[in-house]
């Protein structure tokens, strides 16, 4: 469906899967990646057939193991302040604020820029052999694609000081324990199990789903008051096809048609 060096992308019944292929570098965020999954999320935002996306890692070693560091080693302060700048822009925000669901499936370690990633989707899945953590100050920097806002706000302020100060990395199971994960499952069963969320995700009203992140999302953006927009959607709700269809099943003792 689309031709990409350093992603695969998939498309099975409603389920789009993004595939980051670059085993022999554990899967590590260059440019390119960075712009052509973000050049995969778009196409596949616009692509009515495409209900849920699933992001994970080829092999069974690494989702995304950080960021491309022999990429911005010798970067001056304007350059590395663009670098996160247009990271969070093309590809972390923008997955953040896409209206169709995107679950990460983390299949090994997602360190950095890899749990940045994981972080931006709306939820994440893990198989057990999955290690994460955020170890840039071990490199002198900090999170640069939203790992210090979106860590705290999934698994509260003290956990987040405590994995980023320390550069160390929890479990798959501390994950689930932290709510950094929702699951965690061996790794056989972890596209199955993501793609069985997906699949109860893709009965409902994507028009729906799509306002629910963005109310949701509202919560946690700077001077926005997330019931403001929760009502504004809600009330918007009343006049799609999918609220006319959803409440005429309801009413005739159906399933929706959405």
């Amino acid at each position: 469906m689309m031709n990409f060096e350093n992603i695969l992308v998939q498309q099975n019944e409603g389920i789009a899967k993004i595939t980051i292929n670059r085993p022999s570098k554990l899967n590590a965020l260059n440019k390119n990646t960075i712009a052509e999954l973000h050049e995969a999320f778009k196409l596949l935002e616009v692509n009515k057939a495409v209900k849920v996306i699933i992001i994970t890692g080829s092999g069974e070693k690494a989702f995304v193991a950080g960021a491309d560091i022999s990429e911005f080693a010798n970067f001056s302060v304007e350059e590395g302040t663009e670098l996160a700048r247009k990271g969070q822009e093309i590809l972390f925000d923008f997955i953040q604020n896409l209206s169709t669901p995107v679950i990460a499936a983390i299949n090994g370690f997602a360190l950095g820029g890899g749990l940045e990633l994981a972080m931006a989707a709306h939820f994440r899945i893990a198989s057990s052999n999955a290690k994460m953590g955020l170890p840039e100050v071990s490199l002198g920097v900090i999170p640069g694609y939203g790992g210090t806002q979106r860590l705290p706000q999934l698994v509260g302020k003290g956990k987040a000081m405590e994995m980023i100060m320390s550069a160390s990395m929890i479990s798959a199971e501390e994950a689930k324990e932290w709510g950094l994960v929702n699951y965690v499952v061996e790794h056989e069963e972890l596209i199955p199990l993501c793609e069985n969320v997906a699949a109860k995700i893709m009965r409902n009203s994507s028009v729906a789903i799509g306002a629910a992140i963005k109310a949701i999302n509202a919560n946690y953006t700077n001077c926005v008051n997330g019931y403001s927009v929760e009502i504004e959607n809600f009330g918007i709700s009343f006049g799609t096809d999918d609220f006319k269809e959803g409440t005429t099943a309801f009413l005739e003792k159906r399933k929706p048609n959405f």
